[in-house]
């Protein structure tokens, strides 16, 4: 698709955003691995995490292509003990109808730079599936490295799933101390 006549714009999401949000994610977690749910949540379950994020300063956001939300990208905490304070999660989730016009890669650049900008030092992906090519690359292309690998941690779909893990440093990473 010609990107000049069909411009991704990245902007934070709305409350008005959430039924988008909620489609393409449940179609994502009803047909695929890219989530461990195996039931789709709803509307307001996706508007009470949006808000959890929002609450806790990370950022979400949305890609629109053609006034439409086609994919949606939040950060979150990587853990919850204080220690990881300063790593956060990247999710990212693309409208399979528009795949493959850029929408991941502006998403996850977006966050990277959002991450970094608000003095995160590193980011994870929880990659679901090894066989999930396009988010591992997607991630590689961003120059995340893989960095651990559990094999059958999930169970979906009648068979087991792997979970690869990914990491990127931002800004300094672990160069220098945190402010």
């Amino acid at each position: 698709m010609n990107e000049q006549a069909n411009p991704i714009v990245i902007r934070d999401s709305s409350p008005s955003d959430v039924a988008a949000i909620q489609r393409i994610y449940a179609h994502h977690v009803q047909n695929g691995t890219a989530s461990f749910e195996e039931v789709a949540p709803s509307a307001d379950t996706i508007s009470t995490r949006r808000q959890s994020i929002l609450d806790a300063g990370a950022p979400y956001i949305v890609a629109e292509l053609n006034g439409e939300v086609h994919g949606f990208a939040y950060a979150g905490s990587f853990r919850p003990r204080s220690a990881y304070r300063h790593t956060v999660e990247d999710s990212i989730y693309v409208d399979p109808q528009a795949t493959g016009n850029g929408i991941g890669s502006k998403l996850l650049s977006t966050l990277i730079e959002r991450c970094t900008e608000l003095g995160y030092r590193q980011m994870v992906a929880v990659i679901g599936g090894a066989q999930n090519a396009a988010s591992i690359t997607l991630h590689q292309r961003q120059g995340f490295v893989q960095a651990g690998y559990l094999k059958s941690t999930g169970f979906k779909f009648g068979a087991w799933v792997d979970t690869v893990f990914m990491q990127r440093a931002l800004g300094a990473g672990d160069d220098s101390l945190p402010d």
